[in-house]
C-alpha cells in the first residue's frame, strides 16, 4: 500500500499497489508547465481521501481527462478520466514520499505539442 498527499494534507491518497518502477516526465504543453511525475494505475486500485469537493477539475483540448488540483494548497495530485470505464488514472508520483520513488526509473516523454 502506498499513501500520498498533496502539501497540505486536504487530498490524500492510498494505492493498492507497490512502489511505481517506471514513472513519466510528461512534456505535453499542461504536464510540464504542472510539474507532475506520473504513475499509472487502474482506478480501482487508488482510494482518494476524500473523494470530492476538495479539487478543482480542469479539463483542456478533447476534455477527455480531469486534471485535479487541490483547492488549499494548488498541488496537482491526479488525473482521472471523464469515461469512467476507462481503466487507467494517472497519479502525480511527486506526491508520494521519496523514499517511495527512490528506485523508479524516470522515462521522459515530449508528449503532444499542442
Amino acid at each position: 500500500m502506498i499513501t500520498a498527499s498533496c502539501h497540505c494534507g486536504a487530498v490524500r491518497m492510498e494505492i493498492d499497489a507497490e512502489a511505481p518502477e517506471t514513472v513519466l516526465s510528461c512534456g505535453c504543453s499542461i504536464c510540464r508547465r504542472k510539474g507532475g511525475l506520473w504513475t499509472y494505475y487502474e482506478p480501482r486500485q487508488v482510494k482518494i481521501i476524500p473523494e470530492s469537493g476538495a479539487t478543482s477539475i480542469y479539463l483542456w483540448g478533447d476534455k477527455m481527462l480531469e486534471h485535479h488540483t487541490c483547492k488549499t494548497c494548488g498541488c496537482t495530485t491526479h488525473w482521472s478520466p471523464v469515461d469512467k470505464t476507462y481503466p487507467r488514472m494517472g497519479v502525480n508520483a511527486r506526491m508520494m514520499e521519496p523514499e517511495i520513488l527512490a528506485a523508479a526509473t524516470v522515462r521522459h516523454s515530449p508528449g503532444p505539442t499542442e
